[in-house]
């Protein structure tokens, strides 16, 4: 059984139809690469699977065999689904550390103190290259995009989710900082996460591997494949799939 499996799904905001019929399957462990010109649906799909209420959304979505859609943003979150933002917003006065101890209890119900989490806090910090200062530091309060990247990488890691989408996680990075980041989405992978990666760019799967390559244009599946598809496109355009 997949993970999630998505028939027939459709978007909309207000009277437009943003996603218009897709369907697709990500199995345990997989990596399914989005891709598409800007306007074609790629950060819709994502955030209304999240569950963001400005969407209206019909068809069948079933994560881990429930019924996606029947549940509120909090629940498909508490269930193991994650959405790393493409422009995350800055939260001053709320520490990344402090944050995290609470989405930490409400993902798996383990209150614990802070000096237990601390150490878990810790270890995950330091497998990702994270200083202990940057912890501190409000979520994403005056941050650089390399960082903003970098602290929704280490959620990513402490929330251990099922599966994680992805929505542009190398825009506005440097090439230093988009191998940072890579790497660092590359060591999370080696745990077996699912993910569903929306970007532009094949350069992001230096470090990443995928299983399937997804081509959305008007809101429409126009071509799937491997990561062959994506390297095309990075070269040739999107000119050929849409012919």
């Amino acid at each position: 059984m997949a993970l999630l499996s998505l028939k027939n799904l459709r978007v909309s905001a207000g009277e437009k139809e943003i996603i218009q019929g897709v369907s697709l399957e990500v199995g345990e462990g997989e990596v399914h690469v989005i891709m598409g010109q800007n306007g074609s649906g790629k950060s819709t799909l994502l955030s209304s699977l999240a569950g963001n209420p400005k969407y209206s959304v019909s068809g069948k979505a079933v994560f881990e065999g429930k019924d996606l859609l029947a549940l509120k943003p909090h629940e498909r979150a508490r269930r193991g689904l994650f959405l790393a933002f493409q422009s995350p917003i800055e939260v001053p006065g709320v520490s990344l550390a402090s944050f995290l101890r609470r989405a930490y209890a409400a993902r798996f119900g383990d209150e614990m103190s802070a000096l237990e989490f601390d150490k878990i806090l810790s270890a995950k910090a330091e497998a990702a290259g994270v200083a202990r200062s940057f912890l501190q530091r409000g979520i994403n309060d005056g941050m650089s995009g390399g960082e903003r990247k970098m602290s929704e990488i280490l959620q990513l890691s402490v929330l251990e989710p099922r599966l994680a989408m992805l929505d542009e996680p190398d825009s506005g990075l440097d090439v230093d900082a988009l191998e940072r980041v890579g790497a660092a989405i590359g060591k999370i992978r080696k745990n077996g996460m699912s993910m569903i990666i929306v970007t532009h760019y094949a350069r992001v799967l230096r470090s990443i591997k995928a299983d399937r390559v997804h081509v959305l244009h008007a809101g429409k599946l126009a071509a799937s494949g491997d990561e062959r598809l994506a390297h095309k496109i990075e070269e040739k355009g999107y000119g050929w799939v849409l012919q």
